[in-house]
């Protein structure tokens, strides 16, 4: 079987790289480290090992033994200390995500593949459109992102698991299931279990969602440059200011990538506010007003606008006069 075209034109722009891929030793990840050994790549294999599941010893001394054969180097972590009775699943993949990029700028490692794949891409449009997400989240996830300052890169989202266990299964290559994946009690799983429906129903097929998923994220990627640009013309000592009709004479995409965009970068948090709560702030603008979201206050006064880090003081300062003013009337 030959390895998959896109992933192989996906990595090809990072030959002469080092990368650090997360193996958990699921068929999906398993798959990934052959094939960017047979890719010829430049990899070390990281392995974070939560503790949460009687087999988890086991996987992690099964992901150190198949690097051992591929010669590979492979570092495993061990999540220890007491673990969260809420959000557990999520407390996890920030301890896992902290363990690999703590090991990247130790090691001066620039990138981090992980193995998400079509499927997971399909499940995450899914769930968004259950949230009644706009275009950024119907987009799914980035090919390439970063976390704590390292690039996380996808090189698996233009492939299906079917091919990845097709791969494995015919090399007999083991690989671990976690029973957490057919657990009906997370939307993921419901949605994994039942999407089959839309196909057989309608005649839609994962192939064509997956393509309208990469055509909504081209254009997300258009809407964040623009947005990008205004925010580098407003931000000055950490606050954002502008007027309202730089604003609210924006499209209202634009307006609206531009108004999260501001709140993250001010207030430092990882996700932009969600959708509603951006349409609700903007609708608050309208009038003078002065409200918090994402860590930021925002404050409308006389027709200009003020966003700073919560905490901050978010008077306009008469000591730059007139002249101030009138110049940011004009942004």
């Amino acid at each position: 079987m030959v390895m998959n075209k896109n992933f192989l034109d996906f990595i090809d722009g990072y030959r002469g790289k080092k990368i650090a891929i997360g193996v958990s030793g699921g068929v999906d990840s398993v798959a990934l480290l052959h094939w960017m050994v047979d890719a010829g790549m430049d990899v070390v294999c990281l392995h974070v090992n939560h503790g949460l599941r009687a087999a988890a010893a086991v996987e992690a001394e099964y992901v150190q033994n198949l690097c051992q054969k591929l010669g590979v180097e492979c570092h495993v972590f061990e999540w220890n200390g007491e673990k969260p009775i809420n959000g557990l699943e999520d407390a996890a993949r920030i301890a896992r995500y902290k363990f690999m990029t703590d090991f990247c700028h130790k090691n001066k490692i620039k990138y981090i593949a992980t193995a998400h794949q079509a499927d997971d891409q399909i499940e995450t449009f899914w769930m968004n459109l259950g949230r009644g997400s706009g275009v950024y989240g119907l987009a799914a996830m980035r090919g390439v992102g970063e976390m704590n300052g390292i690039k996380i890169i996808r090189p698996l989202l233009g492939v299906f698991r079917r091919e990845l266990q097709e791969y494995c299964d015919a090399r007999g290559i083991k690989y671990f299931s976690d029973e957490m994946n057919d657990d009906p009690h997370y939307t993921r799983v419901r949605i994994r279990q039942n999407r089959h429906i839309v196909g057989e129903a309608l005649g839609i097929s994962d192939e064509r969602i997956l393509l309208a998923i990469q055509n909504l994220g081209r254009v997300r990627e258009t809407l964040e440059q623009d947005a990008g640009q205004l925010v580098a013309r407003v931000m000055r000592d950490g606050r954002a200011v502008f007027s309202e009709s730089f604003l609210f004479d924006q499209q209202p995409d634009i307006r609206l990538k531009f108004f999260g965009a501001i709140i993250q970068m001010v207030g430092g948090d990882r996700y932009q506010p969600r959708l509603n709560s951006l349409i609700g702030a903007l609708n608050k603008l309208q009038d003078d007003c002065k409200f918090t979201l994402g860590h930021c206050t925002i404050r409308r006064l006389r027709g200009l606008i003020m966003v700073a880090k919560e905490g901050q003081k978010t008077s306009f300062r008469k000591k730059h006069g007139k002249k101030y003013f009138k110049q940011i009337k004009q942004k």
